[in-house]
């Protein structure tokens, strides 16, 4: 037996990349390490390494970014290999060097590359001298908000203000006159101080309705390079990617293969070694753009590894222990097609802001479910498996704390078919049967943009999520179809939960059982439907008032009945010909109706006999909740500025203080002309959702003033 490639690694990073690399190091046999903060201390990733180590507190700085505290826990375990994950030190050149020093091996590339790509305006100087594609712009460092707004001008708007060390979306802004260029600097370099502490920023030409193409690579140290399948990343929000797809929609062979040898070319150049990914923009013509390298594993990396066949991770590992590849170009070609979606602590309903809490509920959803949902409709393709058609790469579990302090990500959700649409059938499963309670988070958008006919036809562009969601995201509108489909899920539910309470007997065994229900969706505008419903061996039927164009008829697949669970329903009838499945997670039963998520949104339903819906008229509406004169704080956070003092006058749209939220600083803006009345917090101050941060005087003091 052949011994392991590595004795000990020790993993610099946490969450779900922590445990990522961690299962391919078991698999090769290798102990593992983990480094961890103090509230991470019963983390996922810490129970699934070999040893663990305490690096610091919370905050980032002083723990996953504490290069004195890593590298004494690499003494201190003997680890022989450094893995970095992404984010944190994976990019950061001086950690590496002193890793090496330290006569330990770095799973990712050398000093130099990663110094000399991680500088995006140093970067774009190699890449052009390489013969890549590059967008015009200006190349130097920006002093200040004047440079910042002469420099659009004279480079031409619209431009992007992007900081030099950035990376995920961060200290990035677009700027479309010599206003949003001053701001834009500002912000851009304040996110990326406190982001990468290097505020440094630079300015480019933006390129309008672009595609966001990346081209995965692998080096080896002894001259070997090759690229792989493409990845189209253009889904993103706030320059935040959401959603990833490889290859990408309609890409032709020869731009891919100019782009992929672009790409080696670039990482030749400068010695490259290990996994890394040089981006691209591409416009309509197919015209390409270098835009990055990342000298590290991408968080997407699981849509290549699906559609190569490859682990990622294991390369890099074989690679930095000095491996040759065992691949050559001729031998890549993709396999399938696959789709990511990722998962984050946020709540797309309120502008999308950080959720924390616990998750008092969590469970993925798995491959036999999916496969049950969306079964083959022809046999895979060479190289596809059904059975892996699901894959959730997470690093937290059901009672885990999703925290201020780190990255709000909770999984990756990635499928894979044997085309595009089967991988796109299959993540909608995926989703529906994707049960998250305690906090707030994105499935619901995320299906959405599954179902949205541009994600579906591939036309979409990086700003598919600006054009398509103006005003942000509503949930999803159920169609008239929908809706009734729902609420006859929700009367059978209703159904079986009495049947079931009033009898032990087998489902198969009761009696049929016939009620009058009157259901109504709670929402502004939705009509009660009075409907009559028969249930008898998991078949239901729900009909109303003789209206054939209502009736459903329900075959149950599955039931949660309980306080939680699913409900799976073969449905029928109404105008679709075709019977479809419906998924319905059941959150919990209500005094008074069912509390459900369907098609990625919650709904509550209220379920009542004819008589108690007549009586509940009389009842008196709840009073109106008093208006608040104050700017509350949306999420919970650091707030880093202040603009106003008291007595101030503010006008509608003025920036009034900045609270920063997972990374990313948040501006708050002025919802109504007044007068500041009291500054309550000030900088520094760790913010809860709605804390009051500026009050207002109210009309009669505005006036007697």
């Amino acid at each position: 037996m052949k011994p392991p490639l590595f004795t000990k690694l020790l993993v610099a990073n946490r969450g779900e990349i922590a445990c990522r690399v961690m299962r391919t190091a078991k698999k090769l046999g290798i102990r593992t390490v983990a480094v961890f903060s103090e509230p991470d201390a019963r983390a996922p990733h810490v129970a699934l390494a070999d040893e663990s180590v305490c690096v610091g507190p919370a905050a980032s700085s002083a723990s996953y970014l504490n290069v004195g505290a890593i590298m004494q826990a690499i003494r201190d375990t003997g680890a022989a290999a450094v893995h970095p994950g992404y984010g944190f030190l994976s990019e950061n050149a001086a950690f590496a060097e002193a890793v090496e020093a330290e006569g330990v091996a770095f799973v990712g590339p050398g000093p130099f590359a990663i110094q000399a790509m991680g500088d995006k305006i140093e970067s774009k100087k190699l890449a052009s001298e390489a013969g890549v594609s590059t967008i015009p712009g200006f190349q130097g460092v920006l002093q200040d908000e004047d440079e910042a707004a002469k420099v659009a001008a004279e480079v031409g708007f619209p431009v992007m203000i992007k900081a030099s060390a950035g990376g995920g979306g961060k200290g990035m802004r677009i700027a479309w006159n010599e206003a949003e260029a001053r701001s834009g600097f500002a912000v851009s370099s304040r996110e990326a101080a406190s982001s990468f502490g290097d505020d440094r920023i630079f300015i480019e030409r933006y390129v309008q309705a672009p595609r966001h193409i990346e081209i995965q690579l692998i080096a080896d140290s002894h001259g070997n390079c090759i690229y792989l399948p493409e990845r189209d990343c253009s889904i993103q929000r706030r320059n935040q990617k959401v959603v990833e797809e490889a290859p990408a929609v309609g890409l032709s062979a020869e731009t891919f293969r100019r782009m992929g040898e672009e790409a080696v070319a670039l990482a030749k150049a400068v010695g490259y070694r290990s996994a890394g990914t040089v981006e691209f923009l591409v416009d309509a013509s197919q015209q390409h753009y270098f835009l990055e390298m990342n000298t590290r594993l991408q968080v997407e990396h699981p849509v290549t590894e699906m559609v190569s066949g490859l682990d990622l991770v294991e390369q890099m590992i074989r690679v930095a222990a000095g491996e040759k590849l065992s691949l050559r170009q001729e031998d890549v070609s993709p396999k399938g097609w696959a789709i990511e979606c990722r998962v984050y602590a946020e709540d797309p309903l309120r502008g999308f802001l950080p959720s924390i809490g616990t998750l008092s509920r969590y469970s993925p959803p798995t491959p036999a479910a999916v496969l049950a949902a969306t079964p083959p409709t022809s046999s895979d393709g060479e190289g596809v498996d059904s059975l892996e058609c699901v894959r959730v790469d997470e690093g937290c579990i059901e009672g885990g704390e999703i925290s201020m302090y780190y990255d709000p990500m909770i999984a990756k959700l990635i499928t894979h078919g044997k085309d595009r649409e089967e991988a796109r059938e299959r993540m909608i499963a995926a989703l529906d049967r994707y049960t998250i309670r305690g906090l707030r988070h994105n499935t619901n958008f995320l299906r959405s943009l599954m179902a949205h006919p541009r994600f579906i036809s591939g036309q979409y562009t990086t700003g598919f999520i600006g054009e398509e969601f103006p005003d942000g995201y509503a949930g999803h509108q159920l169609a008239a179809a929908e809706r009734l489909d729902l609420l006859a899920c929700v009367a059978a539910l209703q159904q079986a939960h009495q049947v079931q309470s009033r009898s032990a007997a087998p489902a198969e065994s009761r009696p049929a059982c016939t009620s009058l229900l009157r259901l109504r969706i709670e929402a502004d505008g939705e009509e009660e439907h009075d409907v009559e419903v028969a249930a008898a061996a998991g078949h239901v039927s729900v009909a109303r008032g003789g209206e054939e164009g209502w009736h459903r008829s329900l075959r149950l697949l599955h039931s949660g009945l309980g306080a939680e669970g699913l409900l799976e329903a073969e449905v029928s009838g109404g105008e679709a010909l075709a019977s479809r499945l419906l998924a319905v997670q059941v959150h919990a039963q209500r005094p008074l109706g069912w509390e459900v998520t369907a098609f990625g949104t919650a709904f509550n339903v209220l379920v009542r006999s004819q008589r108690v819906a007549e009586l509940s008229t009389y009842m008196k509406p709840p009073a109106a909740s008093a208006n608040s004169n104050s700017l509350v704080s949306p999420m919970p956070g650091v707030l880093v500025s202040v603009k106003v003092a008291a007595g101030d006058a503010v006008f509608l749209g003025q920036e009034l203080c900045v609270v920063e939220a997972m990374k990313m600083q948040n501006v708050l803006l002025a919802e109504r002309d007044g007068v500041v009345s009291e500054v309550l917090e000030q900088p520094g101050a760790v913010l809860s959702t709605d804390q009051p941060i500026v009050a207002f005087a109210d009309k009669a003091a505005q006036k007697a003033a």
